[in-house]
Order: C-alpha cells, then sequence, then structure tokens
C-alpha cells in the first residue's frame, strides 16, 4: 500500500520515539520506496503548498519531513542542483535535532551525508555535461564538515552513546569530497582538529570500515606530500584491514600501496597482479623491467603510461623507481664479469648503450656513483684508473635490506 505523507511522519515519530537510528536513516533515504510514493501523491510540491503539514510534529521534524519530499521530488524529475540544495536544508535541520541528541542518531546522520554528497557529485556532473558551473561539492564538504564538529563536541552523553563515534566516518567522508574538488590542503584543517582532542576514544575502537576510509586517505595524503614511510605504513593497515570482498576499494589502495613498495624493492606477485588485471596492466611492463634490468622497457613504460600515471600522481614515484632498474643493469655486468670486485667503468658506460641508453662515459661514471651513494651497490670509484672496486661481500645488497629505502629517494 502506497505511503502517504501523514503515514511517514508518524513513522519518522515512532523511530524518534524508540531512538531507533538505523529505521531513521531508512525513512530519510531519498531512494527507499516511500520515496517514490510521497513523489507520486504531490506531483509537482512546493514548500508553500506543503506548509498545512507544519507544526504536525515536533519541531524540526516537520520541517526535515516536507523537505525530504521536495528533495525526493526533484531526484524523481533529475533537477540534482535543487535536489542538493533542499536536500542541504533537510540536513541543516537535522543538525538542530542531533546536537542535543546522543549517539543513536549516527545512523541517520551518516546516511543524510553520505545522500549529501551523492547529490553533490550529481549535481556538478550535471552541470558539467551541460557546459554550466556547480560548486555543489564544495558546498557539500563545508556542510559535513559542521557535522565534524557537532560529533567532537558531545560534552554530555555517557562514553558509549557519545556522538564522537561518528568522528572519524565524518572525517571519512570530508576528505572524499576535499580529494573529489581538489582542495587537498583544506584536509590540515580537520587532521589538525583532530589531534587537538585527546577525548576521541582510540581508532582501533572504531568500525573497521571507518578505519580503512581514515587510514586510506591519510595514507594519501601523506604521498602526496612524499612522507613516503608514513603513507606505505596507513596504506599498508588499510589493505589489511580491508574487506575481503571490497575489491574496488583494495584495487584503489593498492594503486599508491604497489608504487611505494617497488620503491623499497618489493615486486608484487604474480598472485596479487592475477586478482587485479587493472593494475596488472598498468605495473607489469615497469615490474618486468626492473627484473631484468631493462632500463630502455622501463623508459618505454613511462611513456607509454604517463598521461594515465600523471593524472594517479603517479608518474614521478614511478620516474625515481627507475633506479631500481639501473641497478639491475649493473648487477648484470657485475655478472657477467664472474662478479669480480674490479670492474672498468666502461662496461657500465657498454651495458648502458646496449640497453639504448646513449651516455657519455663520465655520465655513465655519475650514475654508478649515485647508486653507490644510495646504497643500490657497495664499493668505491677510482677516477684515476677509471675503475669500480665492489665490495668482496654483498656488493649488490638486497633492495629490500636497504636501510631507510625511502630516505634517498
Amino acid at each position: 500500500m502506497p505511503m502517504d505523507l501523514t503515514t511517514y511522519m508518524a513513522q519518522l515519530n515512532d523511530a524518534l520515539v524508540a531512538e531507533n537510528g538505523p529505521n531513521l536513516a531508512y525513512l530519510l533515504r531519498p531512494t527507499s520506496p516511500h520515496g517514490k510514493d510521497l513523489v507520486k501523491q504531490f506531483r509537482n510540491p512546493t514548500r508553500a503548498a506543503l506548509s498545512p503539514y507544519e507544526g504536525t510534529m515536533q519541531s524540526p521534524w516537520d520541517d526535515i519531513a516536507i523537505q525530504y519530499v521536495l528533495t525526493c521530488t526533484h531526484i524523481a524529475k533529475k533537477r540534482y542542483g535543487e535536489a542538493f540544495k533542499e536536500h542541504s536544508q533537510l540536513v541543516s535541520f537535522f543538525f538542530r535535532f542531533f546536537t542535543e541528541n546522543r549517539g543513536w542518531t549516527l545512523p541517520a546522520l551518516f546516511s543524510i551525508l553520505r545522500d549529501l554528497r551523492d547529490l553533490a557529485f550529481d549535481a556538478d556532473h550535471h552541470a558539467k555535461y551541460h557546459g554550466q558551473r556547480s560548486e555543489c561539492m564544495e558546498e557539500a564538504a563545508r556542510i559535513i564538515a559542521k557535522a565534524f564538529g557537532n560529533c567532537m563536541t558531545d560534552r554530555t552523553s555517557p562514553p558509549d552513546q557519545s556522538r564522537k563515534w561518528g568522528v572519524y566516518y565524518v572525517v571519512g567522508l570530508v576528505l572524499k569530497c576535499y580529494f573529489r574538488v581538489k582542495r587537498i590542503s583544506l584536509a590540515k584543517n580537520v587532521l589538525r582538529a583532530l589531534d587537538a582532542n585527546s577525548d576521541i576514544p582510540p581508532l582501533e575502537l572504531y568500525p573497521r570500515s571507518h578505519q580503512v576510509t581514515y587510514r586510506y586517505y591519510l595514507g594519501m595524503l601523506s604521498f602526496l606530500n612524499e612522507e613516503y614511510a608514513k603513507s606505505e605504513q596507513e596504506l599498508t593497515l588499510a589493505f589489511y584491514h580491508c574487506h575481503i570482498e571490497a575489491h574496488s576499494n583494495q584495487e584503489r589502495i593498492l594503486t599508491y600501496l604497489i608504487p611505494l613498495r617497488i620503491l623499497k624493492g618489493h615486486l608484487p606477485s604474480a598472485e596479487l597482479m592475477d586478482r587485479f588485471p587493472v593494475l596488472r596492466e598498468l605495473f607489469s611492463s615497469f615490474t618486468e623491467a626492473i627484473r631484468i634490468g631493462d632500463v630502455a622497457g622501463y623508459d618505454r613504460a613511462l611513456d607509454k603510461w604517463e598521461r594515465r600515471l600523471v593524472d594517479l600522481n603517479l608518474w614521478l614515484t614511478l620516474e625515481k623507481a627507475r633506479e631500481l632498474c639501473l641497478r639491475g643493469l649493473f648487477r648484470r655486468v657485475w655478472v657477467a664479469a664472474e662478479k669480480t670486485t674490479r670492474i672498468p667503468i666502461s662496461m657500465f658506460h657498454s651495458s648502458l648503450k646496449i640497453s639504448g641508453i646513449n651516455v657519455p662515459l663520465d655520465e655513465a661514471e655519475c650514475l654508478v656513483a649515485n647508486m653507490i651513494y644510495k646504497g643500490f651497490m657497495r664499493g668505491y670509484i677510482s677516477h684515476e684508473r677509471e675503475m669500480v672496486v665492489l665490495a668482496s661481500v654483498n656488493a649488490f645488497p638486497r633492495l629490500a635490506d636497504r636501510p631507510a629505502p625511502f630516505a634517498l629517494i
């Protein structure tokens, strides 16, 4: 039986009286079946047409119910910009209720904020498609940031019923919005606020999905700031805590974790790559070139994937990993020289030429010196004799054994 607005408001009231957060979240979702029923009841409603329903239940829930009808109507007619504005007003009304209540309201908060972000995305996408300007996602970020503050400032609820249990979910949504609109610098304000509040429960006590999202964005922020050790740590934790069936999320994490592991000398296994064909296509040419010391092949892969890597902010990272390929080539020279401790610089120069890398002899010497300085090779250069003198033991240390491998990148 179709639901009318009077019945809908009665069900809202029942959820409020019972403090049933999940049911309240369901009732506020525009995609729920009753949303379509209300659209059919009013066809093309306005705020004025719905004014008779004001005052029929406790404030602000009469206004929230009216905003819900207006939002659903605009969505049904694919007016995403208007739907976003009406839903933003619904969220604003909800905040008035949320700040006076405990953590049982969090499922509803999560639901309406997630819908706000989705509507912002749809509105901006629709506007861009029609050659119009839209900044709904930036507005959504501002609104969600207010929710973050509302969660943080709960000083009265018992610890197990605190609104603070919503902090990391809301932070995840805020960071998603900042990344979407490329306003990543704004994330620092949110992270500073988190660090400044010592009374927030430890991250490990929050739902695992909240932890994974937060760690992913923390890892991404560190990656973009070239804090590679911290980035690898956070992304690794995010990957191992990610749900086994959340394949797209795992792929998103590995897109950045794999290059970081490559920089440390850990190449991805064939088994892992088989699970993620998109990543196998992107990274396999690089890992194969590193395995056989094919510098020219590595350069061809950089050229082939340049646009994609730039879009992902990965080009510079993989360009730095080229040194691993160079180390592989020089190690092959050492093996060809029967692992002797004295090898003429001319042999390394010749190996570069054979690989299609045409550089002068003195530049080849600089490349060898750089390999020694960064710990890829152990030894020294006798410039007068144009000779490389390698250590008799462990001349080419395992890449993974280098101390602080990110420090010299």
